[in-house]
């Protein structure tokens, strides 16, 4: 009986004519449907007018009303929103004109699958513009099938619908005070026509080496530090080595790098994220940090597992520590990702444009960069010579280089706040500690000369330590912090940035600095020195700009989006949109005083 039903509502959903108004019921067809069907979407003419004149041209719309927890999509997809362009095919007398009208801007909302989508929900208005033709005291008709797809957070289903709108013509036009204020808002929301891509400002070749001198100046960033100076031991472990050995010791470095920036290159581009975007979860930040607390608690000298890790001790860089140096490579790559140098900005934001091919070239020269001065070394060992010679001085060396480690667990901690707060982040930091009294308990009873039972229990201990720290401070998906809306450095005042805000300042006229920035971003942080420049606080209140902070700190598509318009894929991005020019001011990745002062300047008092 219920097969009959709808079959019979199939049937006249396809013969009777639509009036005015389509919906789609849980078969996703058009028009019509068993009464006891929940309507997802309707779909109506609409317009701004009661009657039209000839050749007065006037504007309708297509009013999409959708059903709570259901949305459709825009014109355009984004290339990392899966879904289905809606499209409307709009047919009209004879002599009739119509002209197509910007549509509102999507928003992002939660989509199938729990995962982020962007489109329209609640009542939205398609507008057209429409020049009628014909005699006054006639009446014809206009009508519209839409094809969409409608989705809910457990399943899509296709739309497909048409509308229509008897339109009676008169001598001269009367507007209809009920969709008055509907048009004037779609005016208000109307987004920018979109942009035409940005043409690549170099030839691939010239980022290429881009790429390479961007991983080649990493070896001196911050955040390179504690890795390169553990590889330097090695490389003077390496003295008197054969030149087999230290070949194979500066590939498998290499291969270390090579293979690490292949994955996240592969990452980037298969799901479509920034550079650096493993940084953006808290659960990989603490993993991360509580890897370096105790790697600088073994360096230190607090405990001690033979062979270390990553290259100090007699065995890392013989045969059997080839794997040393491997891992070496991988960790560099890792702890460079919150490091955007000069160069190597403009290479990454071009390689995610590229064809995979292409883009994991880039990433390797990226790679070959970063590993360069030692491979140099490995395929010139006398340079070697030059080093100082191993003796007693490595074990003050590597335990002065434990407090670089330390001070990468406080940064990377500092990250964690920007990531989660509240109580959570105290069992965080408790959840440190007791990692650390772990490492200490194994460094104190599982030693060589202590009893069986003695290390056993040592062992025990240990473990339930470490795995009872990581379970303690484990950030919760829930307790991610939310950025506050505005923020002060000195007497700079900064709000939260967002598209809409940029575009309501831009409409007024303001200048408008924006900093995307986030808290594991290294260079981000050294770049905030300038705003403490009593000069420079005066010249942007003197300008009169608007300062906006876009924090990437946590996973943002909207940042993400504005990151890619301007050629970016890393942050930090600093820009300065001047009234009258369309395209902003992009800053070079290290700000200066000067050039800020420099760009500043260029507005008119």
């Amino acid at each position: 009986m219920t097969l009959m039903k709808s079959l019979s509502a199939l049937y006249l959903a396809l013969m009777l004519p639509t009036v005015g108004v389509a919906q789609l019921n849980d078969f996703g067809i058009g028009e019509g449907g068993a009464p006891n069907k929940v309507v997802k979407v309707t779909a109506t003419v609409v317009s701004e007018v009661k009657t039209a004149a000839p050749g007065q041209a006037f504007r309708a719309a297509v009013k999409l009303v959708h059903a709570p927890d259901h949305h459709t999509y825009g014109q355009v997809l984004p290339p990392e929103i899966v879904g289905k362009p809606t499209t409307l095919k709009w047919t009209l007398p004879e002599g009739w004109k119509l002209e197509e009208l910007p549509w509102p801007a999507t928003h992002q909302m939660l989509s199938t699958g729990g995962k982020m989508s962007e489109g329209y929900d609640g009542t939205v208005y398609l507008p057209v513009k429409i020049t009628p033709a014909g005699a006054a005291g006639t009446t014809a008709e206009i009508s519209v099938k839409v094809d969409a797809l409608v989705c809910d957070p457990s399943s899509c289903m296709p739309f497909k619908a048409t509308a229509t709108l008897a339109v009676s013509l008169g001598g001269s036009a009367e507007a209809d005070p009920a969709m008055t204020e509907n048009f004037k808002a779609m005016e208000v929301a109307k987004p920018k026509a979109p942009a035409e891509p940005k043409a690549a400002e170099h030839s691939f070749a010239v980022y290429l080496i881009f790429a390479f001198i961007g991983g080649l100046i990493l070896n001196i960033m911050p955040c390179v530090f504690p890795v390169l100076g553990i590889k330097v031991m090695g490389v003077v472990q390496q003295a008197g080595e054969d030149k087999r050995q230290v070949l194979l010791h500066g590939l498998a470095y290499t291969v270390g790098i090579l293979i690490t920036f292949w994955a996240l290159g592969a990452l980037v581009i298969s799901l479509g994220k920034g550079w650096g975007f493993q940084l953006q979860s808290p659960t990989f930040v603490f993993g991360l940090c509580a890897f370096f607390l105790i790697f600088a608690l073994n360096m230190a000298g607090v405990f001690e597992i033979g062979s270390s890790v990553m290259g100090v001790g007699a065995e890392l860089q013989s045969k059997q520590g080839l794997g040393g140096s491997f891992f070496s490579g991988l960790l560099a790559t890792i702890v460079a990702t919150p490091c955007s140098a000069p160069f190597l900005g403009s290479a990454l934001g071009f390689a995610v444009t590229l064809p995979a091919a292409s883009a994991m070239l880039m990433f390797t020269m990226i790679g070959l960069g970063l590993a360069s001065p030692f491979l140099l070394l490995a395929f010139a060992p006398k340079l070697i010579s030059a080093l100082p010679r191993p003796g007693a001085w490595m074990e003050s060396f590597k335990q002065g280089m434990s407090f670089l480690l330390f001070g990468t667990v406080a940064f990377l901690t500092w990250v964690l706040t920007g990531m989660v707060e509240g109580q959570p982040l105290l069992f965080l930091l408790f959840g440190l500690v007791v990692i650390s009294l772990g490492c200490w308990i194994y460094g104190r009873w599982a030693l060589p000369h202590k009893s069986a039972r003695t290390r056993t229990v040592a062992y025990g201990l240990t473990l339930v330590a470490i795995v009872g720290g990581l379970a303690l401070g484990w950030p919760k998906s829930d307790a991610q912090a939310d950025p506050s809306s505005v923020t002060t450095e000195g007497s700079l005042v900064w709000e939260v940035w967002s598209p809409e805000k940029v575009a309501e300042l831009r409409a007024a006229k303001t200048p408008v600095f924006i900093d995307f920035t986030a808290k594991w971003c290294l260079t981000c942080q050294v770049n905030k020195r300038i705003y403490k420049d009593a000069g420079l606080q005066a010249l942007f209140g003197k300008k009169k700009v608007a300062l906006l902070k876009a924090d990437w700190t946590n996973e943002n598509e909207a940042i993400k989006r504005a990151l890619t318009d301007l050629g970016k894929a890393a942050v930090p991005v600093n820009v300065l949109y001047l009234p009258g020019k369309d395209e902003p001011f992009v800053f070079p990745e290290l700000l200066s005083v000067e050039n800020v002062s420099a760009a500043l300047n260029q507005l008119a008092d």
